[in-house]
């Protein structure tokens, strides 16, 4: 009767939450027939009822840490709602019993073991506890006689833990009179004699002889013994602690042995899991998170951002960690403020529904930016602070350059920004330093090959890329992979022929050809051009080089666009550094350094886990330049993050400087790898910005704005919306609802913001709302976050802008014309040498990523509005193969900016208080 309805009351369950089931976990330490029988039992029970049942099964060699370790994994489980630690625990170490049933748990304790639950059950916290499953499964049996239990005198045999003691509080809170019988008990006969109720666990066969026995009692016999007996096939037979024919006579009701009390155990054992599983649901709706918000403390006129940020109490990092699902065993704390995400999540999460998928761009900025960061930030604090949905925010990690040079952070601002904001804007977890030492032992692997190529013999290569180890040689993985390209399909290093060793050791790079460069992430315009190999320990051998800044390097891009730790290193070997003599592209790979760079970038590829001033998670990964790469954040970030937030929750990302670059980029390059498809654009605009578009003085940074910017100039405004027109116009090319989000700055006027969200909706946006979230955090961005779930609801019919099949030049050409707005492109000599090169090498088929000014549509950072009959000028093609793509040079720009006359770092010092960071970033 007991699992026939706990069968129905799972279906009811699945049938209210489609893809739930109740779930129940069991960890054995070592290999016991007994607890494999058991195991079992329980295992078909659940299978019968519906329950999801996991058995652990550690090996008798764990020791005690392994044990916890396993109960505090399962512990913050979400699937599992029963866990059990099946007794006794067969180790060959010691193991404390005690402490590893009290690490249980307790709302997870459906065996009742716990000094938690046994304190609750002896206070009479029934309703608030849960019962070991044997005295649990004694009461049910009672309750089926029909006989009250209040005012019974009944008695227990037996103290134990697990059913005697229990089983006394039990009967005692069902309102019975309860005496407790045990070995020192000196009137056993006498004190069975006056019981209406007995329940023996003594664990001696047949002690309680019939003739104790009130007549009419109701007998619960909980024992299991082995006697002799001859004529059983084992030589034994199964009794209990009572003498079951004498006791029959007397008793109204008596459990068998076997089969009374043992299978109503295993049915409450499934009932507690029920029981929990429902407790669950009460509590937490599958799918949907339970947050603990922080409310700000708004402020006039708004402090500065690192003051605010300083002024908030961030959560613990692994709280956020467990409020958005992740497990303990997936989390990597630095600190208590970030942490790293294992990629395993993806695994454990494979059959989740996704969430919704939102990216933040921007029309044209201006130098000053026009608040993308913030407006991400605030969009997210209002659909999870104030809306109470499932958000997450997926931001590029900036680069320490423009922090200390003339930008500062991009934590944010105002009271939207992610925290603290000066971790966030430093160090960080040190993937960027990573990803430094990552790319400069490419570069120094490149010359030092040079090197020795040209100052050693062939044989005197060979004996040392493969040397002799005891008189064994051996090719490296890497090295047998090199000789699969050159066609050489021999593992003996000893069968190489002569010419086959020359192919193998000659990597013979053209200097010339070297796109390769050192990074630091320092501006410093003094390594732009710099001569290497002056030594004269390097022999004559110098060449002139450069150093970029980190977040240009294609290490960088590969990170953003890896969907795992293999994708990542595969990209690197396929990264091109150089051609050689030959025109034969020269790989990471055939440098043999791949491995290494996996080596240095495996924590690096974990996402980073932040939060926002109002406590909503955000993922903070990647942060690969947006000219010359292509200016968003991880591919990995945002699928975590979409299976966690599940198919009702919004992510939201950013993409790099405006729609023409970071969002087209988004979708032609991030989306076209990810395989993700996006729901909802917001398209960020300024009253600034479209007076600037619209003739306004030039903006520039660390400079007053002019008195056109100040005061209320609709006709500005309305000729600047041409920018704005046109960008939305990019989105919707892609097939995408697009939101304009009017970021409002205190000198914009009503009349001058609702003119903008006229022109939005009269050029096709899905809607276009006013955003004060910069001073009044999420609240600011309610009407923004109400759009997107509205525009997340519309049709989507999410397209690319052209096939990576079509010819190279024809990809750029349909880029500047159809994004742009070019009449048509040119491509300079050196142009046209590149795309015959890289389409003779077999690269002609990735996706284009355009290099050009952020500044302008065009390439004349001049030329503002929305420009048209231009022709585009394209000086150089570049290939970024193991990120996968080709990126177009589009006038002059530089991968290492430079500082200016004075540079943020100015501002920026430690608290000679606190010794925190006092300063603006």
């Amino acid at each position: 009767q007991v699992r026939d309805r706990l069968k129905q009351q799972v279906v009811e369950m699945t049938e209210k939450f489609p893809g739930f089931r109740p779930g129940l976990a069991i960890l054995q330490v070592g290999n016991r027939d007994d607890s494999n029988l058991y195991i079992n039992m329980k295992l078909k029970a659940a299978a019968e009822i519906g329950i999801s049942a996991n058995h652990i099964k550690l090996p008798n060699t764990a020791t005690e840490a392994d044990v916890l370790k396993c109960i505090s994994s399962l512990n913050a489980d979400p699937a599992v709602h029963g866990f059990i630690v099946q007794l006794p625990l067969d180790s060959n170490n010691p193991i404390n019993t005690e402490k590893i049933t009290n690490a249980v748990a307790p709302e997870k304790d459906v065996d009742g073991l716990s000094s938690i639950n046994a304190g609750k059950l002896s206070r009479g916290d029934l309703g608030d506890c849960f019962i070991p499953c044997t005295p649990k499964g004694c009461m049910e049996l009672i309750r089926q006689t029909g006989v009250q239990v209040a005012g019974k005198r009944a008695v227990v045999i037996g103290r134990s833990k697990i059913v005697g003691a229990p089983m006394h509080d039990l009967l005692l809170w069902n309102n019975a009179t309860v005496t407790t019988c045990h070995s020192k008990t000196s009137t056993l006969a006498e004190e069975v004699g006056k019981a209406d109720i007995l329940v023996v666990a003594a664990g001696r066969a047949e002690m309680v002889k019939g003739e104790w026995i009130k007549p009419g009692a109701i007998v619960i016999d909980c024992g299991i013994n082995h006697v002799p007996d001859s004529t059983k096939a084992s030589g034994k037979r199964v009794v209990g602690d009572v003498a079951y024919s004498s006791a029959k006579e007397k008793a109204s009701f008596i459990t068998p042995v076997p089969g009374g009390v043992g299978p109503m155990t295993v049915a409450m054992l499934m009932q507690s899991t029920v029981e929990s599983a429902q407790r669950f649901l009460e509590k937490f709706q599958p799918g949907k998170w339970t947050i603990q918000y922080n409310q700000l403390t708004l402020k006039m006129p708004v402090p500065s951002d690192i003051e605010i940020s300083q002024s908030c109490m961030p959560k613990p990092i692994d709280q956020v960690a467990k409020e958005v699902g992740l497990f303990p065993d997936e989390v990597e704390l630095y600190g208590q403020t970030k942490a790293k995400v294992q990629l395993s999540v993806l695994k454990r999460l494979k059959n989740q529904p996704d969430g919704k998928y939102v990216v933040v761009t921007g029309i044209t900025p201006t130098p000053l930016g026009e608040g993308k960061s913030t407006t991400t930030v605030g969009l997210v604090q209002a659909l999870g602070a104030h809306l109470h949905q499932n958000v997450f925010a997926c931001v590029r990690q900036p680069s320490q350059g423009p922090t200390f040079g003339i930008k500062g952070g991009a934590a944010g601002g105002g009271y939207c920004q992610v925290v603290p904001m000066e971790e966030f804007n430093l160090h960080l977890t040190g993937d960027i330093h990573a990803i430094t030492a990552a790319n400069n032992l490419v570069a120094a692997a490149i010359d030092a090959r040079i090197f020795h190529e040209l100052t050693q013999s062939d044989q005197a290569l060979y004996n040392r890329l493969v040397p002799s180890v005891n008189g064994v040689r051996k090719f490296s993985d890497i090295q047998l992979r090199r000789l699969q390209k050159l066609g050489i399909n021999k593992t003996d290093p000893m069968a190489l022929t002569k010419e086959e060793v020359n192919s193998f050791v000659r990597l013979d790079i053209d200097p010339g050809t070297i796109t390769w460069q050192r990074v630091l992430d320092t501006n410093d315009r003094f390594l732009r051009k710099i001569t290497i190999g002056q030594s004269p320990t390097e022999k004559g051998f110098t060449r002139t080089a450069q150093f970029d800044i980190t977040v240009s390097s294609e290490i960088m891009a590969v990170l953003a666009l890896a969907d795992g730790l293999d994708d990542m290193k595969k990209r690197f070997g396929r990264m091109v550094v150089a051609s050689s003599k030959k025109g034969q592209p020269v790989t990471a790979d055939d440098l043999g350094v791949t491995g290494a760079l996996a080596v240095l970038m495996k924590d690096a590829v974990k996402p980073n886990l932040m939060q926002t001033l109002e406590g909503t998670p955000v993922f903070v990964h990647a942060g690969p330049f947006a000219n010359i790469a292509h200016g968003n954040s991880s591919v990995l970030a945002d699928k975590i993050a979409l299976k966690l937030v599940g198919k009702d929750g919004f992510v939201v990302t950013e993409a790099g400087f405006g729609a023409d670059i970071g969002m087209e980029k988004f979708f032609n390059i991030k989306c076209r790898y990810s395989g993700l498809r996006p729901h909802v654009v917001v398209l960020v605009a300024t009253v600034r910005a479209l007076k600037m578009h619209g003739g306004g003085p030039a903006v520039t940074a660390g400079v007053p704005l002019p008195k056109e910017y100040t005061e209320e100039n609709l006709q500005l405004v309305a000729k600047g919306c041409s920018n704005l027109n046109k960008q939305i116009q990019n989105a919707r090319m892609f097939g995408v609802p697009v939101v304009v989000a009017v970021n409002a700055f205190k000198t914009d006027t009503k009349a001058e913001l609702a003119l903008v969200v006229q022109h939005a909706k009269e050029a096709g946006a899905f809607d276009a709302v006013e955003c004060t979230h910069w001073a009044e955090g999420g609240k600011g961005a309610l009407a923004l976050a109400r759009a997107v779930q509205r525009a997340s609801q519309a049709p989507s019919n999410f397209r690319f802008l052209y096939n990576v099949e079509m010819p190279v030049v024809d990809k750029i050409r349909l880029i500047a014309q159809q994004v742009y707005g070019a009449r048509d492109i040119e491509l300079l000599p050196e142009a046209l040498e590149k795309v015959a090169l890289y389409t003779k090498q077999g690269f002609g088929n990735l996706p284009i990523c355009m290099a050009k000014t952020h500044l302008s549509l065009s390439h004349d950072p001049e030329q503002k509005g929305a420009p048209t009959g231009f022709v585009l000028p394209i000086r150089d093609i570049r290939a970024s193969v193991g990120a996968g793509f080709l990126y177009p040079l589009v006038g002059t720009m530089s991968t290492m900016p430079g500082l200016p006359t004075r540079p943020c770092f100015y501002d920026i010092d430690l608290d000679p208080v606190s010794g925190g960071v006092n300063g603006l970033f």
